[in-house]
């Protein structure tokens, strides 16, 4: 052909065949290495780990759901997705760590209602289940925010026919979360409302409790035992350190029972009974100088005054049980889709 350039004999490379010759050319450990980064500079470095995993049911709805090893609450990618009437997998490039936007919200018309805090939240994770597979999950919080953004659009008459079932199934689990939160959702699923009362009580306790035993100072004054005696239709001797066994269960009952969820436990723990079902010490000495002695104190003082002012032990009960109302007892958890 006349319009071609004429060759002057030097051989031009094929991009594709040097880049073959490189690769043939490195060892095995030199190209897993590449590939490793590769793989780093697509995906992120960061993997989170999962401690706990569930599953949260709305109607017929089935929710993974996960707990970080900081406590952040997941919601598994493929599962947002289907409870929203919408397909497991993401399109068009959308979900994972590497999209803008989840694929949940990436239609222009929904964008418009996302707040900036909530783009702020909405980024996917990375994380690693306890089996050992890897998964895209987001922040549990966003859910019932991103239901709202579909009834909006529905609402102001914007939603894409493409998008009508996936603001109905919005409808249904707005209903369902309308009187429990997303995060007691994922602690009930996962089991990690055990660990978080587990903290919970460890902070009570070592806000109260010290294994320390302290010197022993009277705390109890003579009135208070005056007033149960009282009460009781007990003859009270001033000075006397022999007291009724059953006397010790009061104590129980009125003040250690009442300090904080338990504190009790931990007092007879570290201060057991012997083999004659005396204890060695006090349990108010294992109690600690700020917190612990001083809601002693107020507690001590407050039922004695309970006391002092009933004039039958029938009366002090009662009001005994309207300053400290005994709790209630934990309902089923249920979720009406109704």
């Amino acid at each position: 052909m006349a319009n071609q350039p004429k060759s002057n004999g030097t051989k031009v490379p094929n991009p594709s065949t040097g880049g073959n010759a490189r690769a043939k050319a490195l060892s095995a450990e030199e190209r897993s290495e590449i590939a490793r980064q590769g793989a780093q500079k697509r995906w992120g470095t960061t993997i989170e780990r999962a401690t706990h995993t569930g599953e949260i049911k709305i109607g017929d709805r089935v929710i993974s759901c996960a707990v970080l090893a900081d406590g952040t609450r997941l919601i598994n990618q493929e599962t947002f997705l289907t409870a929203l009437n919408r397909a497991p997998k993401a399109k068009g490039g959308t979900g994972g760590t590497t999209s803008t936007s989840p694929p949940f919200l990436a239609a222009k018309n929904l964008q418009a209602y996302a707040s900036d805090d909530l783009r702020s939240r909405w980024d996917a994770v990375r994380y690693r289940v306890p089996s050992g597979g890897i998964a895209y999950g987001y922040n549990a919080e966003i859910l019932p925010e991103v239901c709202e953004i579909y009834l909006s659009a529905n609402e102001d008459g914007v939603i894409l026919q493409s998008q009508k079932a996936s603001a109905k199934a919005a409808e249904i689990i707005m209903r369902g979360l309308a009187r429990v939160g997303i995060t007691a959702l994922v602690d009930e699923a996962t089991g990690f409302q055990e660990v978080r009362a587990r903290d919970e009580l460890q902070r009570i306790l070592e806000e109260f409790v010290q294994a320390e035993l302290r010197p022993w100072i009277k705390r109890f004054p003579d009135e208070f035992f005056k007033q149960i005696y009282r009460l009781n239709g007990w003859e009270y001797r001033p000075g006397q350190s022999q007291r009724t066994p059953y006397v010790g269960k009061l104590v129980n009952k009125y003040i250690y029972d009442k300090l904080a969820p338990g504190v009790r436990d931990e007092l007879q723990r570290l201060n057991p009974k012997n083999k004659n079902g005396n204890r060695s010490h006090k349990h108010h000495q294992h109690l600690t100088e700020g917190t612990g002695l001083t809601s002693l104190d107020r507690q001590i003082s407050t039922v004695t005054t309970l006391m002092r002012i009933s004039e039958s032990k029938e009366q002090f009960e009662d009001l005994f049980d309207k300053a400290y109302p005994p709790a209630q007892p934990k309902l089923p958890l249920v979720l009406d889709m109704e």
